[in-house]
């Protein structure tokens, strides 16, 4: 509004400079009062003994439990595969004894049967290999 240029709302095409200016007046006023309910909030919350801020507790608890978690996350990420492979292992040594000897060929194999990989997408030597460790 300041800057005198026109512009046309996309929401609201017929708004005119004075229906502008009124909206922007309307958006100031509530803004402010979001920000008065926010700081009395904060208020009555430190009054309570509510804890403001980020990062409570000890730095080297929060890494322990970080850390706890990456642990965690893992066993269960390596449980899910070790289930996974165990399902795909018959499947593989079905194709080898049907001649499919390079983990090229398994992986054509496995890709032609329609099965993909845990993130969906294709065989390839590689994955194949993981899975026979």
């Amino acid at each position: 509004m300041e800057s005198g240029v026109d512009f046309i709302a996309c929401d609201f095409p017929e708004a005119n400079r004075l229906t502008v200016h009124i909206l922007a007046a309307v958006a100031e006023h509530e803004a402010s009062m979001i920000s008065a309910r926010t700081k009395a909030a904060l208020t009555a919350a430190k009054a309570r003994g509510t804890a403001l801020g980020g990062q409570r507790g000890n730095v080297s608890r929060m890494a322990s439990m970080a850390a706890l978690g990456a642990r965690v996350s893992a066993n269960v990420r390596r449980e899910k595969a070790t289930k996974r492979y165990a399902d795909l292992r018959p499947l593989i040594r079905e194709l080898k004894a049907k001649g499919a000897v390079s983990l090229r060929a398994i992986a054509e194999g496995l890709n032609e049967a329609g099965l993909t990989t845990a993130r969906g997408g294709n065989w390839t030597a590689t994955q194949v290999m993981r899975v026979q460790l």
